[in-house]
Parts: C-alpha cells; sequence; structure tokens
C-alpha cells in the first residue's frame, strides 16, 4: 500500500557518528522512494534566515515593473536563461499560470560542438538584474551551492538504499554538473481552463529539492495510485522527488513520480524555488545492478511515447527545454523545433 502521506526526514539523523549511513534512515528512504517518489527533508544546512530571505528577494523581484524584468527577457538567451513571462512556459502543451527566472551554472557557452550533441547549447551565462535586485543573485546562488551538497548527499544515500557503493553515481556529476533552478511566482487565479500552475509532468533530472511558500498546491500521483496526494508546506523543508535519470538508472524500481501543482486562488500568489540536481550535459547513465528483492519489484521504465526517458541527461533535458519554451527554441533553435 503506498503511504496517502508524504514522508519526512531530518537529514542531520542520515549518518552515524563515524560517518557512515544509519541503516534505519536508509530503510526508511528506501522505502519512500520506491513507493512514494517524494519526501520531504528538514535540517540540511540553511542558516536560520536564508530560505525565507530567499523567498523574499524573489517576491520583491516579482514586484518589480515588468519592464525591468523583462530586462532579463528569456527570449534574449539562446541557452534557456533569464525571465520568462506569464503563461509562456508550456507543460503538456498548455500554458502554465507562472513567471519565473531560470538559472544554472554561470560557464562560456560553447561555440563548436559535435552536431550529434545539440544539447551543449543549454551551457551558458545567466541574466540577473544586477542593477535594479543585485541581492537576488548573491542569494540564489548561495542557494544553489547549498543544494547542490545537499543533493549529493542525498544520491548517496540511494545509492546505498540500492545496494549500491555511496559514491555510485558520483563520477557523471565531476567537473561540470549541469544542474537547474527557478524562482517561481505563481499567480493567484490565473490557471487557465484547469487552474494549471504547472501541468502534470516528472522531472528530468536525479533529484529534485523545492523551497515552497506556506500556499501549497503541489500535488503528487504515486505510481499506482488514481487520487492526487497534495504535498503539504513545512517552514523551511525541502520537497524532495526523483527524476527520469534515476528510474532509467534503477528500469523503474525508482519512478520519477507524476507531479502538478494548482494555481493559487484569486488574490493569493504562491512562490517556490525548484533545484534540479543534475549531472554533466554529457553523461550517460547506464542500469544498475539491484540485489534480486529489489530487481523483483522494479517495473520498468515509463512507457509514454509522447515523452520517452533517455539515458543521455543532455538530450533528456534538451528535449524538455524545447517543448516548456517553444518561443525561445523557435528564435534561437529552429532546427530543433519538433524534436
Amino acid at each position: 500500500m503506498v503511504s496517502s502521506t508524504i514522508p519526512v526526514f531530518d537529514l542531520g539523523t542520515a549518518r552515524r557518528p563515524d560517518g557512515s549511513f544509519d541503516p534505519r534512515f536508509i530503510d526508511r528512504l528506501r522505502d519512500a522512494a520506491h513507493t512514494v517518489g517524494f519526501f520531504q527533508v528538514t535540517n540540511y544546512g540553511a542558516s536560520a534566515t536564508q530560505a525565507e530571505d530567499l523567498l523574499s528577494v524573489a517576491r520583491r523581484f516579482f514586484d518589480l515593473p515588468l519592464e525591468e524584468r523583462l530586462r532579463l527577457d528569456n527570449r534574449q538567451s539562446p541557452h534557456f536563461r533569464g525571465y520568462a513571462r506569464l503563461g509562456t512556459e508550456i507543460t503538456r502543451g498548455r500554458p502554465d499560470a507562472r513567471e519565473q527566472i531560470d538559472f544554472s551554472p554561470d560557464r562560456a557557452p560553447l561555440e563548436n560542438y559535435p552536431v550529434e550533441q545539440p544539447y551543449w547549447l543549454l551551457q551558458g551565462p545567466n541574466q540577473w538584474p544586477s542593477e535594479a535586485l543585485p541581492e537576488l543573485e548573491r542569494s540564489a546562488m548561495a542557494w544553489a551551492e547549498l543544494l547542490s551538497t545537499v543533493g549529493a548527499e542525498l544520491l548517496g544515500a540511494l545509492s546505498v538504499a540500492l545496494g549500491l557503493p555511496e559514491d555510485h553515481f558520483a563520477e557523471p556529476f565531476e567537473g561540470t554538473p549541469a544542474w537547474m533552478a527557478k524562482l517561481v511566482h505563481y499567480v493567484g487565479g490565473d490557471g487557465g481552463a484547469e487552474g494549471q500552475g504547472v501541468g502534470s509532468h516528472a522531472d528530468y533530472g536525479f533529484v529534485t529539492l523545492l523551497l515552497q511558500d506556506e500556499v501549497g498546491g503541489l500535488e503528487v500521483l504515486p505510481r499506482g495510485r488514481s487520487e492526487w496526494v497534495p504535498v503539504e508546506p513545512i517552514p523551511g523543508a525541502l520537497v524532495v522527488n526523483l527524476g527520469e535519470m534515476l528510474e532509467v538508472a534503477t528500469q523503474g524500481y525508482l519512478a520519477a513520480t507524476i507531479h502538478r501543482v494548482a494555481s493559487p486562488p484569486p488574490g493569493v500568489d504562491r512562490y517556490a524555488v525548484p533545484f534540479f540536481w543534475s549531472p554533466r550535459l554529457d553523461a550517460v547513465i547506464e542500469p544498475v545492478v539491484l540485489p534480486d528483492e529489489l530487481a523483483a519489484a522494479a517495473t520498468g521504465i515509463t512507457d509514454d511515447p509522447d515523452n520517452p526517458m533517455l539515458s543521455s541527461y543532455g538530450a533528456n533535458v534538451l528535449k524538455g527545454r524545447l517543448r516548456a519554451h517553444p518561443d525561445v527554441a523557435e528564435l534561437h533553435h529552429p532546427e530543433l523545433v519538433g524534436r
């Protein structure tokens, strides 16, 4: 039976005094990751006010005049970075009722890359309101540095839960991990036909870490269930879910659980900061060898002909970006549209 609630873990209890993972923590984590695919973590190393400070500065950005926000228009970026206007990100063919800033590691673009590896176009610089709100970049990038550490710790724990060495998945992240993050504003009462803050979807990478405010609206659909389960906000906690790379690697023992966000009611705004702990763009994830009892419970990779899961992280994430931001794709990469 799948739990009707989302488990909560104290990350400070993950390891024993000798540095090894606590078996009780690992057993609970394995159960949550396999049966629900979502959980929350507390005590993950943020300073006392870091989470609320980040949400506060994000609110201040979205309160800026539209003209100021559009100085960071993502249509200026061939790397899908910057400010996306309300209703311009597409999920399952429908516009989401949110505006956001997309950011990733700030690196020089690659001008020459193999034609068969178009995902390298995703590497490039971010766009920030350096004059209007310089503290936004500092807060967001410090948050990304913290959550890179949290993502690596959770991935190590998940590896042990699968009967693998703690560092099994470490190599694809070495050097230039291509994490992604967003600062998101959901606009109340502007959810379109079905109140879609974000339509139902799974995430591309390995581990997603979400900071959400107190408004709520996130819902998950665990495998084998027909009812959506709400993820109730816990102040300062991180909501954790697994991405398609782990489903591919474990042949479905771990699932990239489908989730969505309902648009808030009129007059209410919701703010959230999702962080996607992801490997290098050129990483290719091979299936792992699971212990017999786990392998017997693996259900295979989700069969969705409209959204095939790919073992190449770069190809998987580029597929998603092209679909989510067709306006940016048409402007900068028309040869890739429809792929």
